[in-house]
């Protein structure tokens, strides 16, 4: 059960970082919209957190 929440976690973490990086964020070139696509998909959770942090336009 808890992998299941952690999963679904994980995915929509994910989900929302790619949504993020190609519609809402048009200051990214194209290599870094693929570059923190790429992270979030490899790190998951981790890379929806450095996405947040560092990447995402305030």
């Amino acid at each position: 059960m808890l992998e299941t929440i952690w999963g679904l976690i994980v995915l929509i973490s994910v989900i929302w970082v790619i949504y993020d990086v190609a519609t809402q964020n048009k200051g990214l070139t194209n290599i870094m919209k693929v570059v923190w696509i790429l992270a979030a998909l490899i790190f998951g959770i981790l890379g929806a957190i450095a996405y947040y942090f560092l990447g995402k336009n305030k």
